[in-house]
C-alpha cells in the first residue's frame, strides 16, 4: 500500500479545514433563524440572538400553531405541491424525452420554443388575462399550468435521457415495445436519480411559491401557507393596539419572520435526506452532455 505523501496530506488537512469553515457559514444563518424563532422581542431587537434562543418565547408559535386556518393553509399547500409536481415530472419528462431524439424532425424548433421562453415573457397582465379566461382562476390548475415546464429542468432531463444507450431502446423495439412502454419500461427505471432530483427542485418551487397564489386565488380557505404566513406578516408589522394585544403583536413582528422560515422550510427538510443520494448524480448525470 503505497503511503501518501507529505503534500498530499497537507492538501487533505487544508481542504478539510476550507470544507469545515464552508459548513459553518452555510449552516450559521439557518442556526440563527431557529434561535430568533425562540426567542424574545427584546433580545432580537438588541441583536443579541446569534446562536442560542435569548429570552425563550413560543409566542409566535403559539399564535400560528393554534389558529386553525395556518392548519387548513397547510393542508392546501400540500396539495398544490403534490398536483403542481405531478404535472410538472409529466409533462417535463415526456417533453425531455422527445427533445432527446437526435433524428426528430423539427428538434430543434422544439429546443428553441423551450429556450425562448427561458428570456421572454408575456408579463404579468396578460397572463392573469389569460389564466381568468380559461377559468383557472380559484383552482390549483392557476398554480399548476402556467408553471408546469422549468426549462432548466426541462435541458438536465434532456441531457440525461441523450446519455443513456441507444441499443436499450432498439432492443425494447424488438421485442414490441411501443415507445410509451419504452418510456415506462426501460427509460424511466433507469433514470430514478434525475427524476429524484426534478422532482425535488419542483416540489421546493411550488412549496415556497406565494405570489402565483396571492395572485390568482381570492378565496380566503383556498390561500397556501405561504400566503397564510405573508398575511401574518403585513398584520404583525402594520397592526396597532395596547396593553396586553400590542405585547404580543410586538412580539409576533419581532421573530414572525424568523418563524415563518422554519415553518415553512421544515417539509422541505423532512423530505430532503430521503432523495439526497440522488440529488448529485442526478444533476451531474444531467449535466453531461448538453
Amino acid at each position: 500500500m503505497v503511503r501518501p505523501s507529505r503534500s498530499h496530506r497537507a492538501f487533505q488537512g487544508a481542504n478539510g479545514v476550507i470544507l469545515s469553515l464552508v459548513v459553518l457559514v452555510t449552516l450559521y444563518p439557518f442556526v440563527n433563524i431557529v434561535a430568533r424563532s425562540f426567542s424574545g422581542e427584546r433580545q432580537i431587537r438588541a441583536g443579541e440572538v446569534t446562536l442560542w434562543p435569548k429570552g425563550f418565547n413560543l409566542t409566535t408559535y403559539r399564535i400560528v400553531l393554534h389558529d386553525g386556518t395556518f392548519w387548513r393553509s397547510y393542508g392546501n399547500t400540500v396539495f398544490y405541491t403534490v398536483v403542481s409536481t405531478l404535472v410538472a415530472m409529466v409533462l417535463t419528462t415526456c417533453y425531455a424525452y422527445v427533445l432527446s431524439k437526435r433524428d426528430l424532425r423539427g428538434r430543434q424548433l422544439l429546443v428553441g420554443v423551450a429556450v425562448f421562453t427561458m428570456f421572454f415573457t408575456g408579463g404579468l397582465i396578460p397572463n392573469y388575462v389569460l389564466i381568468t379566461s380559461l377559468g383557472l382562476k380559484n383552482s390549483v390548475w392557476a398554480l399548476a399550468v402556467p408553471n408546469a415546464i422549468s426549462v432548466f429542468n426541462l435541458l438536465v432531463m434532456k441531457a440525461f435521457f441523450e446519455s443513456l444507450p441507444d441499443e436499450l431502446e432498439e432492443a425494447a423495439q424488438i421485442d414490441g415495445l411501443s415507445t410509451y412502454g419504452i418510456l415506462l419500461r426501460i427509460v424511466l427505471p433507469l433514470s430514478k436519480a434525475v427524476v429524484a432530483t426534478m422532482v425535488l427542485f419542483y416540489s421546493v418551487s411550488f412549496w415556497n411559491s406565494w405570489f402565483g397564489a396571492f395572485l390568482y386565488l381570492d378565496r380566503p380557505e383556498l390561500m397556501p401557507v405561504t400566503v397564510y404566513l405573508r398575511n401574518l406578516i403585513a398584520g404583525a408589522t402594520g397592526g396597532s393596539g395596547t396593553g396586553a394585544a400590542t405585547e404580543q403583536l410586538t412580539q409576533v413582528a419581532a421573530n414572525i419572520q424568523a418563524v415563518t422560515i422554519v415553518l415553512t422550510a421544515l417539509p422541505i427538510l423532512c423530505v430532503y435526506p430521503l432523495v439526497q443520494r440522488y440529488f448529485v448524480s442526478g444533476v451531474m448525470l444531467g449535466a453531461v452532455k448538453g
